[in-house]
């Protein structure tokens, strides 16, 4: 028995096999681009994603020289926030989408919250990304923009639920994807009709919610030829991709609490209850685990804040294997505090916790003494400080544990996990998961799909610890001095990126 769980996230869709302990046969990776028409405009291509999912589909079978027939589930863990119109006989009517760090919706959401109270519907809800990114308000733009595609929309399908319908030719959502539409009441666990009708829309435009784990189909003979599978195949309708590596990464414990360093950057914590706060407005979705919340802040470009530095700022530096290695062993050469630099990541926009969501990407404090040496690990400080606000956010409003598991790609860098443990003054942990936590927790559900387990229990049981990190004291007092400074310096570029955004409105007017 054997199962595939796909990654579809930001960057590219990976396809893993795994076999019936949850053991990774292969995996393979195909990349897709996002492309960037106009500012807060962040679009992708359902087509590129199909294409991706047929292409991992092909190689991961060649590498692994299984059997198709040997293939007993398949699993999706979708990014989350996509909104893909699609008309009555079940074809996409746009060929590129807005996806979740996508935020030109600005106008139908101020609309929107003229006839909803916004502090009742994030307090519903739990959205706490810009509301402009929620589906939403993404449909409410298309509708007004778009008129021609609306009026043929007969169903809404999000990122992971548009693949599952060209696996099986099925439509289904789980509730952790719809408590991502900005349309879902959390407690209720299911559609909130009264913001879907004050949006402008029925109900019946979203697809059914069905448990992670229910099994929605099987693979048609279309499907089978295009990716080698065997038709028949059964296919569970799967999570969005933070539910989906909350529960690879620390399963269902209440508490556990993990930092995911990817493209885009988060911390999140698992509970029983959400982890609502108007004030600074953490998001949550529901978990994949039934009557379990994963509770988050993030940074829309971690990763690739420090992916630019690398593009722009490094073009001449050369290495044998990974170029990432040699910035941070140059920034091991900087002393903390980077000699008076502070980089804020926003290079994407703001999020809930910033002052302002027009806030962008800076270096502050630069000088003719400066240098790049001085920039890459100001880059490294920016994005764990501004983790460390998110941390001390969920600080304050749940019981989280005493060590934090750090798994993603700049999980890679004992230095950098060494800078977190000092920034975050606790235990980093650093296990075998490491950027599979969605594929894992997406092979999980495919388990649970087809009856192997009952729960998520065995989640911890797959979990290697390959070395930790603890604070060193004298690093995490600088740190806890600089941290204030870095806060002082975020609130002051979010209060500039705000008047730069009105000024711009009042020159464009």
């Amino acid at each position: 028995m054997m199962f595939i769980a796909y990654d579809l996230g930001t960057g590219g869709v990976k396809a893993s096999l795994y076999d019936e302990n949850l053991q990774t046969a292969c995996k393979t990776f195909i990349e897709y681009k996002t492309y960037y028409p106009h500012s807060n405009y962040h679009e992708q291509r359902p087509e590129d994603w199909w294409r991706g999912v047929i292409e991992s589909t092909k190689e991961l079978l060649e590498k692994s020289a299984v059997s198709a027939d040997d293939i007993e589930c398949i699993s999706l863990s979708g990014q989350s926030l996509v909104a893909l119109p699609m008309d009555k006989d079940g074809k996409p009517l746009m060929e590129q989408v807005p996806i979740w760090s996508d935020s030109r919706a600005e106008e139908e959401a101020a609309g929107f919250f003229k006839e909803i109270s916004e502090e009742e519907w994030y307090m519903t809800t739990g959205n706490g990304f810009p509301a402009p990114c929620y589906s939403l308000f993404e449909l409410m733009w298309i509708k007004k923009n778009l008129p021609e595609v609306f009026a043929k929309t007969d169903k809404i399908l999000g990122s992971k639920d548009y693949i599952n319908y060209r696996l099986t030719g099925k439509m289904f959502t789980d509730y952790s994807y719809a408590s991502g539409t900005g349309g879902y009441d959390l407690q209720a666990k299911k559609y909130k009709s009264e913001y879907i009708k004050a949006a402008g829309f029925s109900v019946d435009l979203f697809p059914e919610i069905i448990p992670s784990h229910s099994v929605i189909g099987n693979l048609t003979s279309e499907a089978a030829a295009a990716t080698g599978l065997s038709a028949g195949t059964v296919v569970v309708c799967g999570g969005v991709d933070n539910a989906c590596m909350a529960l690879g990464a620390v399963g269902a414990k209440n508490g556990s609490i993990y930092t995911s360093l990817g493209s885009s950057s988060w911390i999140p914590v698992n509970s029983k209850k959400p982890v609502l706060d108007w004030s600074v407005k953490p998001y949550v979705f529901a978990h994949i685990q039934e009557d379990m919340y994963t509770s988050a802040f993030s940074i829309f470009s971690g990763g690739s804040s420090f992916q630019w530095v690398r593009d722009e700022l490094c073009k001449d530096l050369r290495a044998e294997g990974s170029l990432y290695d040699v910035m941070t062993a140059i920034a091991a050469t900087v002393p903390i505090g980077s000699n008076d630099i502070f980089f804020n990541p926003s290079l994407a926009g703001g999020t809930s916790q910033d002052k302002s969501i027009h806030i962008r990407g800076a270096f502050l404090g630069l000088h003719l003494g400066s240098t790049r040496d001085d920039m890459i690990r100001a880059a490294l400080e920016g994005i764990t400080m501004n983790l460390k606000q998110s941390l001390n956010h969920l600080k304050q409003h749940t019981d989280i544990s005493d060590s934090m598991l750090i798994c993603g790609g700049g999980s890679k860098s004992r230095f950098w996990m060494q800078m977190f443990a000092d920034v975050f003054d606790m235990e980093i942990i650093k296990t075998n998961i490491d950027q599979d936590t969605a594929s894992i927790g997406a092979a999980a559900i495919a388990a649970r799909g087809v009856g192997l387990w009952d729960n998520y229990d065995n989640i911890e049981k797959l979990r290697e610890i390959e070395y930790k990190c603890l604070p060193e004291k004298q690093a995490a007092e600088e740190y806890s001095k600089l941290f204030k400074v870095f806060v002082h310096v975020n609130e002051s570029i979010a209060d500039l990126g705000e008047y730069i955004n009105r000024e711009r409105a009042v020159l464009n007017s």
